[in-house]
């Protein structure tokens, strides 16, 4: 995956940001996509830019821009349609229950912040949004936590790859390193279900 996304990069050049943002779009405004790499695509779309020596402002407006409004559109789904598309068979194709599980876990944990750390942690961050439609989140709410959550997001992995991008040595070990990222961002849920298993079986006791 990184070695595809490496070379629409180098090929496309920076008309490949476009391509970039709405692929995080779709990542996070639709539902039945959880799967994108969006990790991968913000932390090599940074590190792309170092080596260009380009100025990562114009690609950072676009990509913050596009993971709002994503995750806008993915709310007001889970808000508009939420509970009929959870019973369609469509729906329960692409979505597996325990994903839906662990965001529902994953927002009764954390509230209305839920958006904003969500953000961090893959396939999450594509439930949350639909959750927090299901749940009614009030519109003012989820949008500042959306605001939040997207710009810090987009900022802490892009500008990572872009600091990161001119050092030999993770040029060398680039795939170990963005491998290390996706274990980091699971940690959390990780966590959460560690807490509560065991929490269920201390009241089992």
């Amino acid at each position: 995956m990184t070695d595809l996304i490496n070379n629409m990069l180098a090929q496309s050049g920076m008309w490949s940001y476009f391509i970039v943002a709405g692929l995080l779009f779709i990542e996070t405004g639709l539902v039945i996509m959880p799967f994108l790499p969006g990790d991968s695509l913000l932390f090599l779309s940074g590190a792309f830019l170092a080596s260009q020596f380009a100025n990562p402002i114009p690609a950072l407006v676009l990509f913050i821009a596009a993971v709002i409004a994503g995750d806008w559109i993915n709310y007001s789904s889970g808000r508009l349609f939420g509970q009929s598309w959870l019973k369609s068979d469509f729906f329960k194709r692409f979505v597996k229950e325990k994903h839906l599980q662990e965001s529902h876990a994953f927002f009764a944990k954390y509230g209305p912040s839920a958006v904003t750390i969500g953000r961090f942690v893959p396939i999450i961050r594509t439930l949350i949004p639909f959750t927090a439609g299901i749940s009614q989140m009030k519109q003012e709410v989820f949008l500042l936590f959306n605001i939040v959550g997207g710009a810090c997001w987009v900022l802490c992995m892009t500008l990572g790859g872009y600091w990161l991008g001119s050092v030999s040595f993770v040029r060398q070990h680039f795939s170990i390193i963005m491998l290390a990222i996706i274990v980091i961002s699971f940690l959390p849920v990780v966590w959460t279900f560690l807490k509560k298993r065991l929490a269920a079986q201390a009241k089992q006791k």
